[in-house]
């Protein structure tokens, strides 16, 4: 997998500048986790919950995946239900 397969053709700008983001971070790990939760959820999310999203891409990719690996614990400011849709991502099979 190469990056989104998801088209952004019926984005708005922020949705399509997140779904970008979400795969192209530098830690191909975090772009899978990322990249793959934007891709199923990115038109469906609020926009509190998307700018819940953006607080969290907006931490190192290193302490992303610690965080949901379980490495370490997530912090109180992400413990959020956005996060833990982003961990039912990232229990799936990544092709």
């Amino acid at each position: 997998m190469t990056g989104s397969e998801r088209s952004s053709a019926d984005l708005d700008y922020r949705r399509r500048k997140v779904l970008y983001r979400s795969w192209h971070r530098g830690m191909r790990e975090v772009d899978l986790i990322l990249g793959s939760f934007a891709d199923g959820e990115i038109a469906g999310l609020s926009d509190e919950e998307l700018a819940t999203y953006e607080a969290l891409m907006a931490e190192a990719d290193g302490d992303i995946l610690k965080w949901v690996t379980g490495e370490e614990a997530v912090p109180a400011r992400h413990d959020n239900p956005v996060f833990a849709k982003i961990l039912t991502y990232r229990e799936a099979p990544l092709a």
